[in-house]
């Protein structure tokens, strides 16, 4: 018979624990040696890796990405009413499916795949001016920047637009704010205005089909189904809020590790088709997706405990992808790492797992490439200065490095 969990003796741990993530890692791995689950100030957290896949991969455990707002005590009508639509994001059960199933193959590798030569043009345009110096402070010359032209290119938006697209992402991207209650009239202006335009661009790609995300998505169809007009906005949104601030942030802890290791650095330089484990390696040792929230949408037993119907759990990536039950010598960042046959957690597993896998993939291959190749001998030239922690999105806010320039 389960035990109900609020009867167990349980690690308790500050889901916060502070502004240093270094701290707050140590704290959950030392955890995890102890126990599989601990208790957080909103609920309990898996800290194992059988644990995290046992909780992704049960339908039971419901996204809880929408619930955000709630969490901070935000009761604003409008903002939970009107704006809270159902997103591929969080939506469940048969509505999940079907979104899943319609835009799935618009997300393909083979669509990735084929903007990888536009990639190499990104990257290599942002490394030009730093080249010529040999230094710099690269999140907001290179990791900030990079994503922005390649969502552009996949959604089929025209280079005029960029500027308009990077400043709505960053608006958008307030939900994650640990202030979200100062943020909402800014999010809500960029949602409106990501709608609007595109709605116009949904009508051009009606009447002009091309090779993009939005024509791909517009043309989905299953025995008759389509996505709607509002669901296709929806898809744009979610493009923007999943494909921008993980790449960016996933970049620089990358450039970070990087000049902390300079032989796996070297190697890269050396060996270029290293690049796709060097992507899987460095999002095992310190993803910028540090967990995620579900909640039990019933009464749920597992592992002998449990849990009542609106439990919330999160699950922490960043000892899931440190157990050495799993990963040997977990703590030795080796791009040339065999791989184990489980695959790291940093992308998330079952019916959420992130759906741009693809893209954010291709994306760090190239940039891996073309960097090693262009910025030898990386090291840091002052001290990194990271983002606030919270359970969102991490990575370096200022990152001064200088390497061999003129490449």
């Amino acid at each position: 018979m389960a035990t109900p969990v609020d009867e167990l003796s349980l690690p308790k741990l500050d889901f916060f624990l502070g502004t240093n993530r270094e701290d707050r890692r140590k704290v959950l791995r030392t955890t995890a040696k102890q126990s599989w689950l601990a208790q957080t100030d909103i609920g309990y957290t898996v800290l194992t890796y059988e644990t995290i896949m046992g909780v992704l991969r049960d339908k039971r455990w419901h996204s809880a990405t929408g619930l955000g707002a709630q969490l901070q005590g935000i009761t604003n009508p409008e903002y939970l009413n009107r704006r809270r639509r159902v997103s591929i994001l969080n939506a469940e059960g048969d509505v999940h499916v079907r979104l899943r199933r319609l835009v799935a193959p618009a997300f393909s590798p083979r669509s990735a795949d084929r903007l990888r030569p536009f990639m190499r043009d990104v990257v290599n345009e942002l490394v030009d001016p730093l080249s010529a110096k040999g230094s710099g402070e690269i999140v907001q010359e290179l990791c900030e920047p990079y994503p922005i032209p390649i969502i552009c290119e996949l959604l089929g938006a025209p280079k005029e637009d960029w500027q308009s697209f990077s400043k709505w992402a960053t608006d958008v991207l307030r939900i994650f704010s640990e202030n979200l209650a100062n943020e909402l009239d800014v999010i809500m202006k960029a949602q409106d205005e990501i709608n609007a335009y595109t709605r116009n661009l949904i009508e051009q790609r009606r009447s002009e089909p091309r090779e993009d995300l939005l024509t791909d998505l517009i043309a989905a169809e299953e025995e008759g189904d389509r996505l709607t007009s509002e669901e296709l906005e929806m898809m744009v949104e979610a493009v923007i809020i999943g494909g921008t601030d993980t790449t960016r942030n996933q970049l620089g802890l990358a450039l970070v590790l990087f000049a902390n290791n300079p032989e796996q650095w070297s190697i890269l330089r050396e060996r270029p088709e290293l690049a796709p484990r060097a992507v899987e390696e460095v999002m095992r040792y310190h993803g910028a997706v540090g967990g995620t929230i579900r909640f039990a949408s019933e009464d749920i037993e597992y592992n002998g405990v449990l849990f009542p119907k609106g439990t919330f759990m999160s699950t922490s990536m960043g000892t899931g992808n440190f157990d050495e039950s799993v990963f040997p010598q977990p703590d030795l960042f080796d791009i040339t790492r065999e791989p184990v046959g489980q695959p790291q957690l940093s992308f998330g597993a079952g019916i959420h797992y992130c759906l741009g896998a693809s893209l954010a993939r291709a994306e760090l291959q190239e940039a891996f490439i073309t960097l090693s190749q262009r910025m030898p001998n990386l090291a840091l030239n002052g001290t990194v200065e990271y983002k606030p922690t919270g359970v969102g999105i991490f990575g370096p806010a200022s990152l001064p490095v200088t390497f061999t320039k003129g490449l």
